[in-house]
């Protein structure tokens, strides 16, 4: 039996994953606040219940690697009444190294989250989202699958797989009147990206912002994010990239010094 979806005409729900922090958590926010409904997942319960009390979001703790998790996360928005949208936030960089020193773990870290986690989910809700007959996929890759840079081949490798799916997608599922939008963000600076790369480097992770005026904010992503879905759903905008002005490319970042 195909899944059913139970809101009323007009409204719309969305599975957000990474809600827990920066963009995923303010994309939250975007649509709480422009009416949707919205399943919010993270690994950290704690965050979500706090950001659920704050914007009647649906809390919904899983790791989208796990297939176990995801298949308890379907069972919970079905039971929701089901969505029409999926926004695949999660992901991560982990390290700087270059390619001859690269870690193991790191990799295995960006691969699986980026790229595993984001097929996992998908796959998950594709049955609901055929269903309803005007879904929507959201994928947020990363100006790093545009061009590569020394210390990113990990990342690099990562986002231009979560990109090239997200493409494979859209040309698999357009008879199935599902669009398929992709956001490539440039810098943005947000409270765990950068720190959680760098392993924890307060003063390592700043310095990959300092003498930027005017970076971007998760809320500048999550605002083009709810823009782009709540576009009448014939209108695909297949690829946005998003960067502040002063970061004209990925190598050519004006700083002014302080």
């Amino acid at each position: 039996m195909s899944p059913q979806i139970s809101h009323a005409p007009n409204t719309h729900a969305a599975v957000v994953t990474g809600a827990s922090t920066g963009i995923g958590e303010a994309t939250v926010r975007a649509l709480c606040a422009a009416g949707w409904t919205v399943f919010a997942v993270a690994r950290r319960a704690e965050r979500l219940a706090a950001l659920a009390q704050e914007t009647g979001a649906i809390a919904v703790p899983a790791d989208v690697t796990d297939d176990a998790q995801v298949a308890t996360l379907l069972a919970a928005v079905q039971a929701g009444g089901g969505i029409d949208t999926v926004i695949n936030i999660a992901g991560g960089a982990r390290g700087a190294d270059y390619l001859g020193a690269a870690k193991n773990e790191d990799w295995d870290f960006m691969l699986r989250v980026n790229v595993m986690g984001t097929m996992k989910l998908t796959r998950a809700f594709l049955p609901m989202l055929r269903a309803h007959g005007e879904g929507t996929v959201l994928n947020l890759t990363s100006t790093a699958a545009l061009a590569s840079y020394e210390g990113g081949s990990g990342y690099n490798a990562a986002k231009a797989a979560q990109r090239a799916m997200t493409q494979a997608l859209r040309l698999e599922e357009v008879e199935n009147n599902i669009r398929v939008i992709e956001v490539l963000p440039g810098l943005v600076h947000t409270e765990e990206f950068a720190l959680r790369r760098l392993g924890g480097n307060a003063e390592a992770a700043q310095a990959v912002y300092r003498g930027v005026e005017k970076p971007l904010l998760a809320s500048d992503v999550a605002e083009v994010v709810s823009y782009a879905v709540n576009l009448p759903h014939h209108v695909n905008l297949d690829e946005i990239v998003i960067r502040p002005v002063a970061q004209a490319a990925n190598h050519k970042l004006l700083r002014k010094d302080s």
